[in-house]
């Protein structure tokens, strides 16, 4: 991977989506936050994921529809973090105190760069500047997405920096395999055993807690159910090989998903403030609260501040890799 990207992104191609295919699955991108805007499976007529019928949308867009979120995904306390002995002091859009992937403004809102582009795949790459947001160091990302036969999106991504700096990407997808309805009737099932709790603000408390016993667990598949879930489990203690996480199976559609990847952590938001209008969602109908389950493999949140977490700092001459592999199939 190069040092640095030099290549300017295309305004004008933002908003054009991007189609690719292979088997029985398709996906449609935006060079605009790398979004996912529209996942569909073979004999299913209706889409898998939440996402804009418009894609300008996606500029004004609160919820992280189909996003790749960054350059440090999920919460970082207090807007601030401490690396190398010097004090950063991140963009604070979540509650007016808290950083919310990234910051107002991060990857989600940029536009990334097409490089290279098949029937069956798609790669874009971004630049993130030095101080953008608040973080040190400049980091060059590429993303590659890639569908896969019988039926699975497939996400490569990789970055490089010159200096240290948190580095943690992850998809912001929201998922309803029924098409509509409340996904609280969907089966979840979760290969974690420890899940993160949180305090008033959904920042850890840095307590690493056992799920057994608790609403958290999931390790046998059941409903998700009413309780309120916007929480990171603990699928390992670090980046490890590509593995299944999570599976995820829908009442009335029959379709299923198994998510796999490297990552050591799962954030689970079952979508208690989505709210889009009728007209703007690919149904035509209103995304109301619980309408889509948001499943973001990652590292874990607040790692910058909890020196007892799995580290997201990347340093000078590593290699960030991150893979996530989404594969579907119907009764």
């Amino acid at each position: 991977m190069a040092d640095h990207i030099a290549t300017t992104p295309d305004r004008s191609a933002a908003f054009t989506p991007i189609e690719i295919s292979n088997g029985g699955l398709t996906a449609t991108i935006l060079p605009f936050g790398a979004s996912l805007q529209d996942l569909r499976l073979d004999g299913v007529d209706h889409p898998l994921v939440l996402g804009l019928a418009d894609p300008k949308d996606y500029q004004t867009g609160t919820a992280y529809l189909g996003a790749i979120v960054g350059r440090c995904a999920n919460r970082i306390a207090h807007g601030r973090y401490d690396l190398a002995g010097q004090t950063f002091h991140t963009d604070q859009n979540f509650l007016g105190r808290h950083t919310l992937h990234g910051g107002a403004g991060s990857v989600d809102k940029m536009v990334w760069t097409v490089t290279d582009q098949s029937a069956a795949s798609l790669t874009l790459q971004l630049h993130v500047p030095d101080g953008h947001l608040g973080f040190g160091g400049g980091l060059d990302v590429r993303l590659r997405y890639s569908v896969e036969a019988p039926a699975s999106l497939r996400l490569e991504i990789s970055a490089r920096g010159q200096e240290a700096t948190p580095c943690n990407f992850a998809p912001h997808f929201y998922f309803n395999l029924d098409g509509a309805g409340d996904v609280r009737q969907h089966e979840l099932a979760i290969a974690a055993e420890h899940y993160l709790p949180v305090n008033e603000d959904l920042i850890p408390t840095g307590e690493v807690a056992a799920v057994a016993d608790t609403p958290f667990d999931f390790c046998n598949a059941r409903q998700i159910g009413d309780h309120l879930l916007d929480h990171n489990f603990c699928t390992a203690k670090g980046q490890v090989v590509c593995r299944p996480i999570c599976t995820l199976a829908a009442p009335e559609s029959g379709v299923s998903m198994t998510l796999s990847s490297t990552e050591p952590g799962l954030q689970v938001y079952s979508g208690e403030f989505l709210d889009e209008p009728a007209g703007t969602t690919l149904t035509g109908k209103p995304f109301k609260a619980f309408e889509g389950l948001a499943l973001e493999p990652q590292g874990w949140p607040d790692a910058p501040n909890q020196p007892s977490f799995p580290s997201v700092i990347l340093q000078p001459g590593q290699t960030y890799r991150h893979v996530s592999e989404y594969a579907f199939s119907r009764k």
